[in-house]
């Protein structure tokens, strides 16, 4: 819309310059004669100056608009996903994919996941809904997050080889994790601060 604007204004100057070139205030007659201005080449400057406010007006609006957008993307660059296995809240370093940033939205009103033991490595249990997923074969370590299926977040406190997504990595030791997590099914939650 702007561009269309400005467009407009540089056609409308153009067009000034050159039916103004050679004339002073007066119109040249196919015949050679000098008449008087029209009064409608003496409205263009009026012109010019209500499409340069309009264009001005419309440059502000797209600046507090932008300005707004990047506030609102400040506030939410700022949210951090917490994770939280039953009582214990684990400290994680999220990786910056788009997988996590729907996982953050999911978690904004608190998402609890039932978790459930498998293969004596992982707890696995589904996030209610398939999100964007970037799967790979990756080899898990103790402490990966990864998201499987695309509605699947499971947590490592030992190794396997699949196509995952990666999610994030706690940071505990292993034994602290067989500890956490290898000792029946549990509830994890996220949620956002």
């Amino acid at each position: 819309m702007k561009i269309k604007k400005v467009f407009a204004l540089l056609m409308l100057v153009s067009v000034m310059g050159i039916t103004a070139c050679g004339t002073s205030g007066s119109d040249i007659t196919s015949d050679g004669t000098t008449t008087a201005a029209s009064p409608e080449s003496q409205s263009v400057p009026d012109t010019v100056q209500s499409l340069t406010s309009e264009i001005t007006e419309s440059e502000s609006a797209v600046s507090e608009t932008s300005m707004s957008e990047s506030e609102e993307t400040e506030v939410e660059d700022t949210q951090t996903l917490k994770m939280t296995i039953e009582n214990t809240v684990v400290d994680v370093i999220w990786e910056e994919n788009t997988s996590v940033e729907e996982l953050k939205e999911l978690a904004v009103s608190g998402l609890a996941v039932p978790m459930s033991m498998y293969g004596g490595f992982e707890q696995v249990g589904p996030i209610g809904q398939s999100i964007a997923r970037d799967d790979e074969q990756i080899a898990t370590a103790p402490g990966d997050i990864v998201l499987y299926s695309g509605d699947q977040i499971v947590v490592f406190y030992g190794s396997n080889s699949w196509a995952y997504t990666r999610l994030g990595k706690i940071n505990m030791s292993e034994d602290e994790l067989t500890d956490l997590l290898g000792n029946g099914d549990v509830t994890i939650t996220l949620s956002v601060e």
